[in-house]
């Protein structure tokens, strides 16, 4: 027969023969055994072990050791409702057709926008290759933006691009407005009003972009080998330190310098104009306006260890 004995600070159950006795747990029966005579003590013992069994809402999570899906806080439901899938076999309809099982509670259209947003997101930041952190921070503006209701009149669509655009430049990874443009459904022209309504609305800052934010990724992504890569970082810095391009942007300006060290290397490594401007997203007039502005001042450029195959004096002119 079990006792409770009190020690100042709560009950405790203990076998009454054996007061002292360590108990055993048997998890599948539910009982508490005393480990001297066996007396079954209690019974209904809750395991608060881990439930090895997988609720997630996520297929690819193969951690069992969870029950149910993540809370996500960035939903106003804190993502905890039961939502009953489709049925399959005839057992889940009636004999007019219709489904036995149903959802009680939809989501609410407030939080069903922000789910949308989310994969918008997610989908346009897996096609260029960002990583998660990105599309988090993305995540987190999107939410600040649709709570504040601070651009009532702008679709959805429009303020997720214009929020993987900053989340990219506040996380030193920029991308053109172009880049983020092909992933999207949205017009350059409205990703940029939504990018600087969003910057005002919510009183936040981004650095400003160099030509060497693109530098290294636009000379990967042209297959050229490090030696133009460098050359092409100290041309487009000397060019913005001497004020040779006043008022260009940092993109035409290092597409101009890649074009400029890409001219003066090896047969393998130059490329042309339209090479180069559909991997910065920049047409082929507007480079070669850069590297008008360039040319005349080519030699004080060029880094002093830059080994020429084609001079200074035979680079295009255009």
């Amino acid at each position: 027969m079990a006792s409770n004995r009190g020690d100042g600070s709560g009950i405790r159950i203990c076998c009454s023969a054996h007061p002292d006795a360590a108990l055993i747990e048997d998890y599948r029966a539910g009982d508490q055994i005393c480990s001297e005579c066996g007396l079954v003590v209690g019974d209904r013992v809750i395991d608060v072990g881990s439930e090895w069994r997988t609720f997630s809402n996520e297929k690819a999570n193969a951690d069992p050791s969870r029950v149910g899906g993540s809370e996500n806080a960035l939903l106003n439901g804190t993502d905890l409702s039961t939502m009953i899938g489709p049925g399959t076999g005839s057992a889940s309809f009636d004999e007019h057709g219709v489904a036995k099982y149903q959802n009680r509670r939809t989501m609410s259209s407030s939080d069903r926008a922000l789910v949308n947003a989310f994969k918008e997101i997610s989908n346009m930041a897996d096609r260029i290759n960002l990583p998660r952190t990105i599309v988090d921070r993305a995540n987190n503006l999107f939410k600040q933006v649709h709570d504040g209701k601070n651009l009532k009149g702008r679709s959805n669509d429009a303020i997720a691009s214009a929020c993987l655009y900053i989340s990219c430049r506040q996380e030193g990874v920029p991308r053109t407005f172009k880049e983020i443009c092909a992933v999207s459904k949205i017009s350059k022209k409205e990703i940029g009003r939504c990018f600087k309504l969003i910057l005002k609305a919510l009183e936040t800052s981004v650095d400003i972009i160099t030509t060497a934010d693109f530098m290294s990724r636009f000379c990967s992504n042209l297959g050229l080998p490090t030696m133009v890569q460098r050359a092409a970082s100290h041309i487009a810095r000397k060019a913005v330190e001497l004020d040779i391009v006043p008022g260009r942007s940092p993109i035409s300006v290092a597409a101009a310098a890649i074009y400029m060290a890409s001219q003066a290397s090896d047969e393998k490594s130059k490329k042309t104009q339209k090479e180069i401007g559909d991997i910065a997203g920049v047409a082929d007039v507007t480079i070669r306006q850069s590297y008008k502005l360039m040319y005349p001042r080519a030699a004080e450029l060029f880094p002093e260890d830059f080994r020429f195959t084609t001079p200074i004096e035979q680079l295009p002119q255009l």
